[in-house]
């Protein structure tokens, strides 16, 4: 029943098996991980009311990002995202702790979010119109034609 595998040579069998293993192992996820949220152990040491934005960093790190704003808050991010094969890269688990001040630069409060707490935010690219999608290239060259002002050239003078 199997007498053409049994003909196989030991090289032969060895690069099939290989072969199977790599199509195998490229069917297992990837993981990657990016940012840094500081664990809760060490939030806990933050006191609420006392600790300034400079012992935050010297307890938990500088953050990942700071508001745009001067009194806005520092917030560290990490995420998880799995790779897997062809698929498009998912983001599987993400926590963001915001630590925010007040004007004096005292913390006023430190919140700890999820994946599950955000919002999908579709970004749309603009673009400038051209407005010359029905002009070929000599329509185009031969329309500017009557158009020509020396008056707008740099550096001539009238």
């Amino acid at each position: 029943m199997l007498k053409g595998v049994n003909r196989l040579k030991p090289a032969s069998r060895t690069l099939v098996f290989a072969v199977c293993l790599a199509v195998a192992g490229a069917c297992s996820p990837i993981f990657k991980n990016h940012g840094y949220v500081p664990p809760t152990e060490d939030l806990a040491k933050i006191k609420v009311g006392v600790d300034t934005r400079e012992s935050v960093e010297e307890t938990i790190g500088a953050p990942t990002a700071s508001g745009v704003v001067r009194d806005s808050g520092y917030y560290y991010v990490a995420s998880r995202i799995r790779h897997y094969g062809p698929k498009k890269p998912e983001v599987v688990s993400r926590q963001l702790v915001a630590i925010s001040f007040d004007q004096r630069g005292v913390v006023r409060n430190i919140e700890r979010f999820g994946l599950e707490d955000g919002y999908v935010i579709v970004l749309d690219r603009r673009v400038t119109d051209s407005n010359v999608e029905d002009k070929g290239f000599l329509r185009q060259l031969l329309g500017n034609i009557g158009n020509f002002n020396p008056a707008n050239i740099p550096g001539v003078s009238q």
